[in-house]
């Protein structure tokens, strides 16, 4: 799934980040891994953002198909036994 989102073989580069001091302790105390938990994080933002800007671009499609669906019904309304 993340290889659909960015490529996770590409180089790591250095980045600076300013973080608050006290949690930025609590998190080296805790042995959490920075630059992973980084990497995780921006990686569900830039999934959600990527979500949200495809469903906005789509709105008008989606709108149209649940009004199709809620007229007509789906293939399968006369073939379920459920």
């Amino acid at each position: 799934m993340k290889s659909m989102v960015y490529n996770p073989k590409a180089r790591k580069k250095p980045t600076n980040v300013s973080i608050n001091s006290d949690l930025l302790r609590q998190a080296k105390d805790l042995k959490i891994n920075l630059s992973q938990t980084l990497e995780e994080q921006l990686f569900q933002l830039v999934l959600d953002q990527k979500a949200q800007a495809w469903k906005k671009k789509n709105r008008e499609a989606i709108e149209a198909y649940n009004r199709r669906i809620e007229k007509h019904g789906v293939f399968s309304d006369g073939l379920r036994r459920f």
